[in-house]
């Protein structure tokens, strides 16, 4: 039956008016597909759609919206945003591995410690030659403290030690360039350099009223950690300068090479040590604490303080004094807390810096470090010494002329010269044995006598004024002085020779 023919049947059958329908025309060829690849099609075509609408959306030119990194610690949902407003609307071209590294230091700035500090993959190479290898330049521990760089000590027969560099010493500028405000790591880079080149630091010194300048040649700085004598009453001056990796190698082959000669009693030196190590540190305790007495206590702040005691092994029994002053710092004072406390051994000469906190060393995949402070530290008997110090039970402080201004080599003084350098250079003739007259800022005539006589002493031209090669040599025989002259090392040395 044809098609109208039904539909009007149909129609016919319920009473209703009669429509007429048109036959259909022919049909053209159908794609005929089934169901589920449909589906699939029409699926990929959806995603594929979407893709590209994203991708104009972000990265074209007059784009409308910021893809953001999906956040699962909202914590850091205002870090994800403050970046991607900094992409989307600062005005010119970033470096973005440098706003990284921004904002992983103000992080850490932000915790108020100044021993917790992250170090860029260029930064923790100069920090690890430090502990490993000798590297380049004037050879100073510092740290930041309050906003400003300061000298935690000078490293033994360092540039630093030979200018003059004192513990507690705040840098100001580095070659005219101000550091106030500036990371260690930072101030470091431009404190350090090749060897033979110069660098002029400004320094604020404790009871000096006006800053002064230094220059200062940079050199090798050298790897040796331990120094030792043994004079004739067989007693031994042992210095630690650091604790670093091969420091307690080095001091048992002095002890060992000691002890072969007869070595009697010992003077452990370790002013002027900024530390180092932790293990290090208790290592060579170790070496003189009785076994299973105290060594220094670690505390995390979650739980009970881990407590170090001192094994089996090698000792040496030998009366000992430990030297130790305002650079003796961290793994020094550890050291010198558990002689102290768990050895009886006398402490003699100034309080020392005060650092009781233990850092950790965290090394990241693209070769940059987090040093983080991890816990304190306490000594054997449970005392907490950050920002005290440890106070020796014998105090013998230093000369005053220990702690002079520095005179500057490239400065020309002469009669006439009216400076406060020109003081600190009459009080070193003065220690010498010249005589310069009154000590005071003048340069007067007994001065230039003085600077004469100095100079033929030492077979330099004798033109009687202060500059050069002369300043130099007067730096220098007044360090040789101070050295043959240490008034803590000749107590400690007496007060041993007395107990023999």
């Amino acid at each position: 039956m044809r098609v109208v023919e039904k539909i009007m049947d149909e129609q016919k059958n319920d009473n209703e008016q009669v429509r007429q329908v048109e036959p259909a025309k022919p049909a053209g060829k159908l794609l005929r597909m089934k169901p589920f690849a449909f589906i699939m099609v029409l699926f990929f075509t959806i995603i594929t759609t979407a893709g590209l609408t994203i991708f104009a959306l972000t990265f074209g030119e007059n784009k409308v919206v910021e893809v953001k990194v999906p956040v699962e610690r909202t914590e850091f949902t205002k870090l994800y945003d403050a970046y991607d407003l900094l992409k989307l609307k600062y005005y010119e071209e970033f470096d973005q591995e440098l706003a990284v590294n921004g904002a992983i230091n103000g992080l850490l700035e932000s915790l108020g410690d100044p021993y917790s500090d992250y170090m860029t993959v260029e930064e923790s190479e100069v920090f690890n030659q430090s502990l490993s290898s000798s590297f380049q330049g004037i050879g100073a521990e510092v740290q930041e403290r309050n906003g400003y760089i300061m000298v935690v000590s000078p490293i033994k027969n360092s540039p630093a030690e030979r200018a003059g560099i004192l513990p507690k010493d705040l840098i100001l500028y580095v070659d005219d360039e101000s550091i106030q405000g500036m990371s260690v790591n930072d101030a470091v880079q431009l404190i350090r350099g090749e060897k033979g080149t110069e660098v002029t630091l400004t320094i604020q010194r404790e009871g000096i009223e006006e800053p002064f300048k230094m220059t200062i040649t940079r050199d090798d700085i050298p790897v040796e950690t331990v120094y030792g004598t043994l004079d004739d009453d067989k007693i031994a001056h042992i210095q630690i300068t650091s604790f670093s990796y091969g420091t307690y190698d080095e001091l048992t082959t002095i002890l060992s090479d000691f002890e072969s000669q007869g070595m009697r009693a010992i003077v452990l030196d370790i002013r002027q040590n900024p530390g180092g190590s932790l293990k290090t540190a208790i290592d060579i305790s170790n070496l003189f604490i009785d076994e299973g007495k105290n060594i220094l206590q670690v505390q995390d702040g979650k739980g009970d303080p881990i407590v170090y005691k001192a094994e089996d092994g090698k000792k040496y029994k030998q009366p000992m004094i430990v030297l130790i002053d305002e650079g003796s710092a961290s793994a020094s004072e550890i050291l010198a807390g558990a002689l102290n406390e768990s050895q009886n051994v006398q402490l003699l000469g100034l309080t020392t810096f005060g650092k009781g906190t233990v850092q950790e060393v965290l090394s990241q995949k693209d070769g940059s470090t987090i040093k983080l402070t991890t816990g304190r530290w306490l000594t054997a008997n449970g005392e907490w010494i950050n920002e005290k110090g440890i106070a020796p039970t014998i105090e013998v402080p230093y000369p005053d002329y220990v702690t002079l201004t520095y005179v500057n080599p490239s400065i020309e003084f002469n009669v006439g010269s009216i400076d406060q350098a020109v003081s600190s250079a009459e009080r070193m003739l003065e220690v010498l044995g010249y005589s310069p007259g009154t000590v005071d800022n003048v340069f007067d005539e007994n001065t230039s006598e003085a600077v004469k006589q100095f100079q033929q002493q030492n077979s330099l031209e004798e033109t009687g004024i202060l500059a050069g090669e002369t300043t130099f040599a007067l730096l220098d025989a007044l360090s040789a002085f101070i050295k043959e002259n240490d008034p803590q090392l000749l107590k400690a040395k007496e007060l041993l020779k007395s107990a023999q």
